[in-house]
């Protein structure tokens, strides 16, 4: 489901940015969560990674009928994964 087939007998450090952040995603899902928090998954990759990996988790998170809310200071980035982006300042909603 999240790409890493084959990947089981490596160690975790061993592994890119992107694929660790995918061995994360696959441990959230192992119990099958109804809902999911995700707390700036992607920023400690580059952007071109960020990006894809931000589409892949959007696609991933839907086909395992998964609700997420995703905490991001990247608008582009909540926008990518997206059916609903609200705003908040100071804990406060300003926009949804």
């Amino acid at each position: 489901m999240v790409g890493l087939a084959g990947f089981g007998p490596r160690d975790t450090r061993d592994l890119s940015g992107g694929e660790r952040q995918r061995v994360a995603l696959a441990r959230s899902l192992a119990p099958s969560p109804r809902l999911l928090a995700l707390d700036e998954p992607p920023s400690s990759l580059d952007a071109e990674l960020r990006t894809r990996l931000g589409a892949e988790v959007r696609d991933i998170l839907r086909s395992a009928g998964t609700t997420f809310i995703m905490v991001t200071h990247d608008a582009a980035e909540g926008e990518l994964v997206d059916d609903r982006v609200v705003l908040m300042s100071d804990g406060r909603l300003i926009d949804a």
